[in-house]
């Protein structure tokens, strides 16, 4: 089976109220991790890989690893660039075997982004290729994403279906109070998602597929190993799982997780270091991390996304 496009998989999880899981990649033991887990409950999948990611691993290495984990799962895969920030990177990835590119327009103004999103949509479209775009402005750090608090802007639900008209765009990144990185939310606040936007945008463009970015829920266990050995995230704030649920169930088709998988592999990395400070194989290490990875996104599919048995 080839890497496939996301149309199908954004189509069905519509209809039946659940979402794919878009997990970050940037090396054999993630990918690895994320397969495994996705072929023990059947579930499809989408691997992405941010720019940052394919500079550090180099495009071809990752797509040859990508393909090994379609031979070796038999799973639907489709092949996302996270954030793309110019019609040349979309290009590139497109070129090279993607299935489909995020073109982030989302810092130039209303007419910009709907340009360079149709620019990337029709060079996609005729190779084969699907495209999101993006409405609005998640606040966060997170690879090449970094957007302070104040420069952050949620969806307006009244330009949705002038932009997707315009654009061809096959889904919609919005932003509803997520955001990139480990620390979403102060300390001492209550995480909250803005649903009456999702529901509006919903209702603005019914069947049409919402993505959420920023979307890793800060899972407490790994964040207390990794401040347990030396690190210092005591004020990490994720999005509560039961909100992603429930997103899921509604318009949002695609839930973007990062963060939660960098925290699952530094935990298992930290704590075996911690309990074997000589250790100098790296499958001494590498292992636990990415059992944690396998774990980790086990749950996700079963208990946030619903897309178990689904592949």
């Amino acid at each position: 089976m080839p890497v496939v496009t996301s149309t199908e998989m954004f189509k069905k999880a519509y209809e039946g109220h659940y979402a794919i899981g878009a997990f970050n990649v940037n090396n054999m033991e993630i990918i690895q991790g994320i397969t495994e887990a996705a072929a023990e409950v059947r579930s499809p999948l989408i691997l992405q890989v941010s720019a940052g990611a394919r500079k550090y691993a180099k495009h071809i290495y990752l797509m040859k690893l990508i393909e090994a984990a379609v031979e070796d799962t038999g799973l639907p895969i489709c092949v996302h660039l996270d954030h793309g920030d110019s019609f040349e990177l979309c290009k590139s990835c497109i070129d090279g075997g993607f299935t489909s590119v995020m073109i982030d327009g989302s810092k130039y103004s209303f007419e910009e982004n709907i340009a360079l999103t149709k620019k990337v949509v029709e060079y996609a479209h005729d190779r084969g290729a699907v495209v999101e775009a993006e409405l609005g402005r998640l606040a966060g750090v997170e690879d090449a994403v970094n957007v302070k608090a104040e420069d952050s802007s949620y969806t307006r639900p009244e330009e949705v279906e002038e932009f997707v008209s315009r654009t061809g765009c096959d889904s919609l990144a919005i932003a509803i109070g997520t955001s990139h990185g480990a620390f979403k939310f102060k300390p001492g606040t209550k995480p909250q998602l803005r649903f009456d936007i999702l529901a509006e945008v919903e209702k603005r463009l019914p069947g049409f597929p919402i993505v959420l970015h920023g979307a890793s829920s800060v899972i407490p266990k790994y964040v207390d190993i990794i401040n347990a050995n030396g690190g210092q995230l005591k004020d990490a704030i994720g999005v509560p799982e039961d909100m992603l649920r429930e997103a899921a169930r509604m318009a949002v088709c695609k839930i973007n997780i990062d963060s939660d998988l960098r925290l699952a592999m530094t935990a298992g990395i930290r704590e075996t270091m911690a309990k074997s400070p000589d250790a100098f194989d790296p499958r001494k290490y590498l292992a636990p991390a990415r059992d944690n990875i396998r774990e980790l996104v086990k749950n996700k599919i079963i208990n946030v996304l619903g897309s178990d048995g689904k592949a």
